[in-house]
């Protein structure tokens, strides 16, 4: 049907369908209205192309402007930053189409479409997000090459292939400078998810304010061992030790004094070492996630890692970018003062008024634990025993509670996810004047047998606990392990939602589908070790295998300069070449000019036609050789240069092979 529609109307069809595109892989990101205004747009606009009905007044775009503006404003409270301008960006792209009437308009709309695909790379830079623009991208260009085309009906189909071969032009010189251009800070941050019911780790835990869990299947990290990887029940990666407690959150506790010790000297490590290399994805915090426990600073590029007194590792920013380092981790370690010291004290202290039947029940447990020196461990056991066989069950919908959490959890629901448990636990610990705290990070992951990656996703954020043991320092107690001892070990793990496509192949064939999930997520990870994670140490390394012994970004930047001149000399030569390899125009008066040469004629290369004919003139004189040389030669300035000529290139190779040449240059 396209083929029926006259030029314009198809052309315009075309370039709303990849402006329909380029918005349709926005739609995640946008406020519902924005979608809704775009979309209108786009179709009102091909209807009016559709029927050849004329544009809408002046006043239509103005009073849309004014909503968008409006709305702008309700949703975001500012019109700046990124959010508030992806917003405008595509909004305008789309009604900029309402005024496209001459090619100038057109143009900007090419370039605003050009501009609006760089916002997505603010939400996204996976591959699939790559694909989808590389699909924009070719179409944009497409309709660029299709306006310049002359009048006429060109298929859409030749500036397609134009439009491909310019992109395969310029592949080289976008792999040069990807992998020369010096890499800087991010222009712009992922964005920042609130505390909104979704599993994941933050800075501090408000327990029983989220009535639901919705599980996050996002990758937060993936590891590479450098041997076999340990037991899921053992894979606890640490993050953010809270301490401080209000009565309803948990927050990191924040020394009154500096400690006289630095953490690592708490820290002792037997046994064997895991050697392994993390990718984390960007999360807008400064912490490292390694196995505990870790003794010395992972090894990252271009930042210094600390270690806290927690045994937590962090850097000097927050992580804005995927981040690659190694790490040496020892599953058999101690941590913490051996014996009971003032320090200790801000690790029992609850605040007055919460909890009263958990303190009352601390009371009870205490006189049937009894007294002794491994009141700890015996007080540990016991709770963890009443968690296996008091009917405590592990969900991700408790519902909201209410002040005195842990009361609730203990005597009245019963139920909850790790951060009920954990925080539980922890407040009878106190209440039993022994030393708690909680720790957050991940916990498990799985393994992706196509490229043997072990992924740890969102979805595996979890809290346990430490309590404080005489003569072994701080012990780690996981309550969750008794409450659902699966969610810590190598079966029941939870699992996201699945998508209608996944859930179907599941259904229909799990193998299969876990198998397709593997490929697609070990495609992803090579391309973020090897495109998106190619960072400047890695440029300079490249400059290290070059011959360069200390190279920094001054370098990259000369060997770019130089590659970029080599190549555009050797374009230009090559050109020039081409030009005259394969110009027939230029073959045939080459062709005539080296006849001359050998009757006694030299003529430049520069020289035009007509500039030979007058040399021909004076140097053969007034013969018929000179007049049909010279109106040979005039007929074929007129090919190259007169808008209607009544020759061809055959003609004029016939003509030329009936010039009738002298046997010997004139005397």
């Amino acid at each position: 049907m396209l083929k029926l529609l006259p030029r314009d109307t198809r052309d315009t069809l075309f370039i709303l369908a990849v402006i329909g595109w380029i918005v349709l892989m926005q739609v995640p990101h946008l406020p519902w209205w924005t979608s809704t205004i775009a979309a209108g747009v786009l179709v009102w606009r091909a209807v009016l192309t559709w029927y050849q009905r004329p544009l809408p007044r002046w006043t239509w775009r103005v009073l849309l402007l004014a909503l968008i503006l409006g709305a702008t404003w309700w949703t975001h409270r500012t019109l700046l930053g990124r959010d508030a301008g992806v917003t405008l960006i595509v909004t305008l792209l789309a009604l900029k189409t309402l005024e496209l009437r001459a090619r100038r308009d057109a143009f900007v709309v090419f370039f605003l479409g050009f501009f609006t695909l760089l916002t997505h790379f603010f939400y996204s830079q996976s591959l699939l997000t790559a694909a989808g623009i590389l699909i924009a991208l070719l179409g944009l260009l497409t309709a660029l090459v299709n306006a310049h085309l002359p009048v006429g009906r060109p298929p859409l189909w030749q500036s397609a292939r134009t439009a491909g071969g310019m992109a395969l032009l310029g592949a080289p010189i976008m792999l040069v400078l990807f992998l020369l251009f010096p890499r800087m800070a991010p222009l712009w941050g992922m964005p920042n998810d609130a505390m909104t019911g979704r599993s994941g780790l933050s800075g501090e835990m408000r327990v029983g304010e989220v009535a639901s869990l919705a599980l996050n299947d996002d990758i937060a990290f993936r590891i590479r061992f450098d041997g076999r990887p340990p037991p899921q029940q053992a894979l606890y990666f640490r993050g953010p030790v809270l301490s401080d407690f209000d009565g309803q959150r948990w927050r990191a506790l924040r020394m009154p004094f500096p400690a006289r010790t630095p953490a690592a000297a708490d820290l002792q490590v037997s046994g064997p070492p895991v050697r392994y290399e993390v990718t984390l994805e960007p999360h807008q915090r400064p912490w490292l996630f390694v196995l505990e426990a870790t003794p010395e600073a992972p090894t990252l590029e271009g930042d210094q890692a600390r270690m806290l007194h927690s045994l937590q590792w962090v850097t000097e920013r927050p992580i804005m970018e995927r981040l690659r380092y190694r790490a040496e981790s020892y599953p058999d370690f101690r941590h913490g003062p051996l014996q009971a010291s003032l320090g200790l004290q801000a690790f029992v202290e609850l605040p007055p008024g919460y909890n009263p039947r958990t303190l009352a029940w601390a009371q009870t447990l205490r006189e049937q634990v009894g007294k002794g020196p491994d009141f700890s461990r015996r007080a540990v056991a016991a709770v963890m025993d009443h968690l296996r066989t008091g009917g405590y069950t592990y969900t991700l919908e408790p519902g909201v509670y209410g002040t005195h959490t842990a009361d609730e959890f203990w005597f009245d629901r019963k139920a909850g996810f790790c951060e009920h448990i954990a925080s539980s636990f922890v407040i009878l610990m106190r209440a039993l004047d022994i030393p708690a705290r909680i720790v957050t990070g991940y916990q498990g992951g799985e393994i992706n047998t196509v490229d043997g990656y072990f992924t740890v996703r969102q979805r595996d954020a979890h809290a346990w606990a430490e309590v404080w043991e005489s003569g072994r320092g701080w012990v780690r107690v996981d309550p969750t392990s008794a409450v659902a001892p699966g969610r810590t070990g190598s079966f029941d793990r939870l699992l996201a939602p699945e998508n209608a496509f996944t859930g179907a192949l599941r259904s229909l064939n799990p193998t299969l589908a876990a198998q397709w999930r593997n490929m697609w997520e070990a495609v992803n990870n090579r391309w973020n070790q090897w495109v998106l994670n190619y960072t400047q140490g890695r440029q300079l390394d490249l400059l290290r295998q070059l011959g360069f012994k200390t190279p920094n970004w001054q370098d990259l930047v000369t060997v770019l300069a130089g590659l970029l001149v080599l190549v555009s000399l050797a374009g230009a030569g090559w050109q020039l070449w081409e030009r005259q390899q394969h110009d027939p125009w230029l073959r045939l008066l080459r062709q005539l000019r080296q006849r001359l040469q050998r009757l006694g004629l030299e003529t430049a290369d520069h020289m035009p036609p007509r500039t030979i004919a007058q040399l021909v003139a004076r140097h053969f004189g007034d013969t018929d050789f000179s007049r049909s040389v010279t109106q040979w030669l005039m007929r074929l300035e007129a090919l190259r240069y007169a808008p209607q000529s009544a020759d061809s290139l055959g003609t004029l190779r016939q003509a030329y092979r009936q010039i009738v040449w002298p046997s010997r240059a004139p005397d």
